[in-house]
C-alpha cells in the first residue's frame, strides 16, 4: 500500500518542511496516515474518495468511520482504528482538522506514534488556521509513516482550465478545445459548479464533447458570462456584445468582476502583442499557458497599438465608474463595450 516516494522539500500548504511523499489529489494512495491539506474542498473530496475506492478495491469488507476533530469524544480514534473480531481493514475519515479540539490533538499525537495495523487514517485540514500545527508538523516529519495530498486553491483561469481538462482526461473523455474554453468561461465562480458540469457532460454525452454540446447544456450560462461579453466586444461585434451584456446584467452578474474580466483580456492582449516568439516560449516567459497566448493572438486581429491603449484606458475608467465614480454602472459598462467593439476613443460614441 505504500505510495510512490515522491517527496517535497516543503508542504504546498505552508508550514514545516515535509519529509513525507506529496501525492496528487487525482491519484491518492493509502498509508497509515493521509494528510489532505489545503483549501480546495473539491480536490480534497476527490482525494478522500480516491483513498476509499483504492482500499475497497483491495478488500470489499472495508469498514469506514467518520470523526469530527472539532467535536471529538475522548477515546473515539483508538476505538475506530482497533482491529475488529474478523480483522477487516479500517478507514477513518477525520474532518474539521483546522478546528480540532485539545482532546483530539492529544490523542492524535499519541496515535501517530504507533498507528494500528490495517487502519488508514485520513485527516482533512484546510489550512484556514494554525490549529493543530504540532500534529501537522509531526505528520510531515514522517512520524506515523504518512503521506500528504496538497489541495491548493484553484482560482486562476489557467488552473481552472487545467482542472476541467483533467476531469475529462481522467474519465477518458475527449472534449474539443473550444468546448473546454466555453465550459470554463461559463463557470467562473464556484469550482464545485465547474466540477459538476464536467461530470454531467462525462456521464451524459456518449461521444466527444463539442462546443455545440456545451452550448446545448449550458448555453444560458455561456451567453451571460463576463468572458463572453469581453470576447464579443473584442471581436468587434457590438450588437452581440451589448446583448450579452444585457443578459449578464439581467442574470445578476456584478459589474465589478465583469469589468475586471474585460480588463484582464485586454492586458493579456497587450502582453502578447508584437512578440514573434513561439507560443510555448512566450507562455513560459510570461508565466502563461500556451492556449492563453494563442487566444490573445487571435483576439488581436483588427487591433493596433493605439486602439489597444485606448481600450485599456477605457477599462480603467469603467472600473472606477462601476466602483462608485459614476451613478450609472450600466451606462459605464455600455460605454466601455462600445469603445472596445468600435475601436473608438473613449467618449466619442
Amino acid at each position: 500500500m505504500a505510495p510512490a516516494p515522491r517527496r517535497s522539500s516543503a508542504s504546498k500548504s505552508g508550514g514545516a518542511r515535509a519529509a513525507i511523499p506529496q501525492l496528487s489529489w487525482r491519484d491518492p494512495q493509502p498509508a497509515p496516515i493521509v494528510l489532505v491539506s489545503g483549501p480546495e474542498d473539491v480536490c480534497a473530496e476527490r482525494a478522500i474518495a480516491g483513498v476509499r475506492d483504492y482500499l475497497r478495491a483491495e478488500d470489499p469488507t472495508l469498514e469506514v468511520s467518520d470523526i469530527r476533530a472539532d467535536d471529538y469524544a475522548a477515546g473515539t480514534l483508538l476505538a475506530v482504528t482497533s482491529p475488529s473480531l474478523f480483522g477487516e481493514p479500517r478507514l477513518v475519515r477525520i474532518t474539521g482538522g483546522e478546528k480540532m479540539s485539545d482532546a483530539f490533538l492529544t490523542e492524535a499525537l499519541a496515535y501517530i506514534e504507533t498507528p494500528q495495523d490495517g487502519a488508514t487514517v485520513v485527516l482533512r485540514h484546510t489550512g484556514a488556521s494554525v490549529r493543530g500545527k504540532k500534529l501537522l508538523d509531526a505528520i510531515r516529519a514522517g512520524i506515523g509513516g504518512g503521506v500528504e495530498v496538497p489541495c491548493p486553491v484553484i482560482k486562476r483561469d489557467g488552473d481552472r482550465h487545467d482542472f476541467a481538462a483533467g476531469e475529462f482526461k481522467a474519465a477518458g473523455k475527449r472534449i474539443a478545445p473550444a468546448a473546454l474554453r466555453a465550459l470554463v468561461s461559463a463557470f467562473t465562480g464556484d469550482l464545485t459548479e465547474l466540477a459538476a458540469a464536467c461530470q454531467q457532460l462525462i456521464a451524459d454525452v456518449p461521444g466527444d464533447v463539442t462546443a455545440e454540446v456545451v452550448e446545448r447544456y449550458y448555453g444560458g450560462r455561456v451567453e451571460t458570462s463576463a468572458f463572453t461579453v469581453a470576447d464579443t466586444a473584442i471581436s468587434g461585434r457590438l450588437g452581440d456584445a451589448l446583448m450579452a451584456l444585457r443578459q449578464a446584467m439581467d442574470s445578476g452578474v456584478d459589474p465589478v468582476p465583469l469589468v475586471a474580466a474585460v480588463a484582464m483580456k485586454l492586458r493579456t492582449m497587450a502582453r502578447v502583442a508584437g512578440s514573434r516568439e513561439s507560443a510555448p516560449a512566450l507562455a513560459a516567459r510570461l508565466g502563461m499557458k500556451d492556449w492563453q497566448v494563442n487566444n490573445a493572438r487571435r483576439d488581436l486581429s483588427g487591433w493596433n497599438q493605439q486602439s489597444l491603449g485606448l481600450a485599456i484606458m477605457a477599462a480603467a475608467q469603467a472600473d472606477a465608474d462601476v466602483k462608485g465614480a459614476s451613478r450609472d454602472a450600466v451606462f459605464a459598462l455600455e460605454r466601455l463595450i462600445t469603445v472596445i467593439a468600435t475601436r473608438a476613443p473613449y467618449g466619442t460614441r
